[in-house]
This record gives C-alpha cells, sequence and structure tokens, in this order.
C-alpha cells in the first residue's frame, strides 16, 4: 500500500532524525486502524535522497512482520529508487533489533546488492522514539556478511580481490625497483599509483 505524502513530507533525507520525523506521523496514521501490529515500509530515495515514495510492504503480529524482497524491490525498481531505507515499527516501545530483525536486513541488504538498490538505512520506531541501524554500526557490520550472498557472487568477489592484491603487489615490486635505481619517491609515486607515504617507508638495497 503506497503511503500518501504531502509535498512537504517528500523532504531529502539528511540523517536519521529526518526519517523518523516523517515515519513518526505516518505511524501515527497507520496506527489508529492497527495499533498492535509490527508494520514494514519501505522508503525509495533518489540520488539527492529526496523522497520518492514510502510503501507499507506488510502488516505483522505485535513482535514479527514478514518483509520479502519481491515485495520489498518491485516498487522501489518501478519507481526507479536509488536507494532504500528500511522501516518497522515495535509497538512494545523496545527498540533493541531482534534476530530476525537482524537477519531479514541482512537479506535485504545482500538482495539490494544484486538489483544495484543499495540499504542505506533500517528504522526501528516507536511513537516515541528510534533506533537506527546505520548509527549504531549495525548496517555496516551486516553489509559485511556473506550469509545470503550467492555463491556466484562470493566467487566474483574473491576474484576481484584477488586481482587487485596482485595488482598492488606488482606496483610495489615495480616501486622497489626504481628505487633501487635511484628514482626520486614522489616520481615513483606517480609513476605507480601508489601514496608518497607508501613508497617512502619501502626499504630495498640500492645497487
Amino acid at each position: 500500500m503506497d503511503v500518501k505524502l504531502t509535498e512537504e513530507e517528500k523532504i531529502k533525507i539528511l540523517n536519521s532524525d529526518d526519517i523518523y520525523g516523517i515515519m513518526q506521523r505516518v505511524l501515527l496514521r497507520e496506527n489508529k486502524i492497527d495499533q498492535n501490529r509490527e508494520h514494514f515500509w519501505v522508503i525509495g530515495l533518489e540520488n539527492n535522497n529526496r523522497i520518492l515514495f514510502i510503501e507499507l510492504i506488510s502488516l505483522g503480529s505485535v513482535n514479527k512482520t514478514i518483509a520479502e524482497p519481491m515485495e520489498v524491490f518491485s516498487f522501489a525498481l518501478q519507481k526507479r529508487a536509488v536507494k532504500i531505507i528500511l522501516c518497522h515499527n515495535h509497538p512494545t516501545g523496545e527498540l533493541k533489533p531482534s534476530e530476525a530483525d537482524k537477519d531479514i536486513s541482512d537479506r535485504l541488504i545482500q538482495v539490494g546488492i544484486i538489483v544495484d538498490t543499495e540499504v542505506i538505512e533500517h528504522l526501528i520506531i516507536s511513537d516515541k522514539s528510534y533506533l537506527s541501524f546505520k548509527d549504531i554500526g549495525l548496517l555496516d557490520e551486516l553489509k559485511k556478511s556473506t550469509k545470503y550472498v550467492p555463491k556466484y557472487v562470493l566467487e566474483q568477489r574473491i576474484k576481484k580481490e584477488a586481482t587487485e592484491i596482485a595488482k598492488r603487489n606488482e606496483k610495489i615490486e615495480i616501486a622497489k625497483q626504481l628505487k633501487r635505481k635511484g628514482i626520486d619517491e614522489k616520481t615513483i609515486a606517480e609513476s605507480t599509483g601508489l601514496a608518497l607515504e607508501e613508497v617512502e617507508k619501502l626499504r630495498v638495497r640500492k645497487k
């Protein structure tokens, strides 16, 4: 269900306070009907972080709601959102993320990477306060998870990392050779793309 927004509510999101300010008003509207159930919303953003839409994805029980990736991302892709924010309420007022909250976030973050629609935040809200996954470092932690990463994606990542390591080692070896020849460190840094500080730390025996 698409949540109707006024033009004043279609703001540019700068931080978690901005999100909560909007979602608190949405929660109060929705709670007139289902005060004791969890609601799960997706907020779609333009490239400049201006709100495109807020979609109510699901209604759950007092302590659980389900958000399927197809439901979460289909609307975002239709509306051409380049990034999304996840948001759900805890009717009890307890804001601590449950293991289920973390798990669903992990899954949606990984799907977002595949469909090129980044999940940039997840808020748990009540009518009085909120918790931001990003602010407490949980979002970055979940982005590193490989639980829901397809095998072929992991293989691509490993190959990419291996290639980058090989290229870096090659640059370091070239830098060492140039240093042995007495080439000045600034020129070596510019030639290899290494930081000047890295070149300065290289220890070599000059011929």
